[in-house]
């Protein structure tokens, strides 16, 4: 593994108290609260841990109740709401200063065989031909852009990403409500490890609602921009592996009343579909 991927995966192990209560820090991205990926990753991890190892998480559902502060760890605690014969639920809530600031509720299911089709696969450019976010974020202007995001962005990050449609978050411009990025992890991770499911939540938070902002020709980052996530859904439907590039297809079908909504797909390498999210959140321009 990189060192970020090391440190990234030390993040989503989390700290555990009881056996339903674990504690996770947050990391620094250079911006002002903490990043929404980082909570719905560590959830998962905490729900993980309250399971048997034959049930893998196939969804969650998640509420983003108040910003939380990078600065201060986070308590999550699980409850155990059925064990089945095929399904486990969990419901987790993570806490800062004693308050509630994001609830989960994730579901588990074993293997079994049945009636299988998906969707196909959009045809983009292959990741070798495109360039890095570290890359692309390293030739915006110096003078237009914050440099604690400079920092964070440029240096080495614990999942590599490459968009097929660059876009400035500092500087929006009116496009299409849709964009497709590569990513995968910036090192080896062992095939049968719980990080695998926890990092793809993380990375579905990752250029995710500012999708919504392309027909408005906003930036996420602009000046006077207010951009929140509400909720947060995401389904696990086949087995995947973050060692090789996964395809992000993201589109926004919608914006009304503050409201932007955004939806996403994750392929792999063949075509195949593992997982699908959606989000909605507020997007707002304040006077």
């Amino acid at each position: 593994m990189s060192q970020a991927l090391t440190l990234l995966a030390e993040l989503l192990a989390l700290k555990k108290e009881t056996e339903y209560q674990f504690i996770g820090e947050c990391e620094n991205l250079g911006l002002r609260q903490v990043f929404g990926g980082q909570v719905i990753a560590q959830a998962i991890r905490a729900a993980q841990q309250t399971t048997t190892s034959d049930r893998s998480i196939h969804s969650c559902h998640s509420y983003f109740l108040r910003p939380g502060d990078r600065t201060l760890p986070i308590t999550y605690q699980v409850e155990n709401l059925r064990d089945g014969r095929s399904l486990s639920a969990r419901r987790v809530k993570a806490i800062q200063n004693d308050q509630a600031i994001f609830y989960m509720t994730a579901s588990f299911h074993g293997d079994e065989s049945g009636f299988t089709h998906q969707s196909v696969a959009p045809v983009v450019l292959p990741p070798e031909q495109l360039m890095s976010e570290q890359e692309l974020v390293s030739q915006l202007s110096a003078s237009t852009i914050n440099q604690q995001f400079v920092k964070a962005f440029s240096a080495e990050r614990a999942l590599e990403v490459r968009p097929v449609q660059p876009y400035n978050p500092l500087s929006g411009h009116v496009c299409e409500g849709r964009r497709q990025l590569w990513l995968k992890a910036n090192g080896l991770i062992d095939q049968h490890s719980w990080l695998h499911a926890s990092l793809l939540g993380y990375a579905s938070d990752l250029n995710f609602l500012p999708v919504a902002l392309q027909p408005h020709g906003k930036g996420f980052l602009e000046e006077n921009m207010q951009v929140a996530t509400i909720d947060h859904s995401m389904w696990f439907h086949r087995p995947f592996s973050l060692n090789d590039w996964l395809l992000y297809d993201i589109d926004s079908p919608s914006a009304h009343n503050n409201r932007g909504f955004v939806r996403g797909a994750f392929y792999d390498r063949q075509g195949i579909l593992v997982a699908s999210t959606a989000q909605e959140g507020i997007i707002r321009q304040r006077q």
